[in-house]
């Protein structure tokens, strides 16, 4: 992960719930350093204020926004605005746009096509040509902690968790193929990151797993083989499809 990189991270008020913030700005804080935190929204708004507390405790910016026209949202103009004059400022070296809306995925494509890193955060009903439009996107059900204390926060977790489909499956042995060697042993570290270009939301802990590592032992389909590492004490990962077996039948 890239982490001595300045991200702006904009959140759309309107269209994200207020819970888990804490959790979102950690999750940010992986990728890079968050400079500029601002929320938009109409702060005259009942419905919006539940987030300022949260506000003062992550130090994230609101900016007021007025709906001035009925069945217009005001709200994604204004970001827009921004977002463009904080790309033209020189001052970031990535954007981060919190949102369950399409309305962003021409923001997400024109901040990728200047060279900028975009991640996605929002809700899983967010449409798919936002999430394509981002280098990476993040669900914030995946981000949400489980509770010790309550049952039904045990429960959110766990109906969060998606199972392993043979989608999943043939994108890891695609990705694989795409790398491996002769031998066909893949660099797990480049296979992952192959795996986030080709599919943006594709997170390991949407199926139960913190890493790629457990996910891919999970799966049967897979072997993975641990090497030295000449340029420091961590050891390399390498991952490939294995080899079917095919059995003899004897002749008589």
């Amino acid at each position: 992960m890239t982490q001595n990189i300045n991200i702006a991270v904009l959140i759309d008020g309107d269209n994200i719930p207020s819970a888990n913030v804490k959790e979102m700005m950690e999750e940010i804080a992986k990728y890079g350093n968050p400079t500029i935190k601002r929320i938009y929204g109409d702060w005259t708004r009942p419905g919006l204020t539940k987030w300022k507390n949260l506000l003062l405790e992550n130090a994230i910016t609101p900016i007021q926004q007025y709906g001035y026209t009925t069945g217009k949202n005001a709200t994604d103009s204004a970001m827009i605005i921004d977002a463009m004059d904080i790309l033209y400022s020189g001052k970031v070296n990535g954007f981060c746009l919190v949102s369950s809306d399409s309305d962003f995925t021409r923001l997400a494509t024109r901040l990728r096509e200047a060279g900028m890193l975009v991640i996605g955060i929002g809700e899983k009903k967010t449409p798919n040509p936002f999430i394509v439009a981002c280098d990476k996107f993040i669900y914030i059900e995946i981000l949400r902690k489980q509770s010790e204390d309550k049952t039904d926060a045990k429960e959110t977790t766990k109906s969060s968790v998606d199972k392993i489909t043979n989608k999943e499956i043939n994108l890891i042995s695609s990705s694989i193929n795409d790398l491996s060697d002769e031998e066909g042993w893949a660099f797990l570290g480049d296979v992952g990151s192959l795996i986030q270009k080709k599919r943006p939301n594709f997170d390991s802990r949407n199926y139960g797993f913190e890493k790629l590592t457990p996910l891919i032992k999970s799966i049967n389909k897979f072997e993975i083989e641990q090497r030295e590492n000449p340029k420091g004490r961590s050891k390399l990962i390498y991952v490939k499809i294995k080899e079917k077996r095919t059995t003899r039948t004897k002749k008589s």
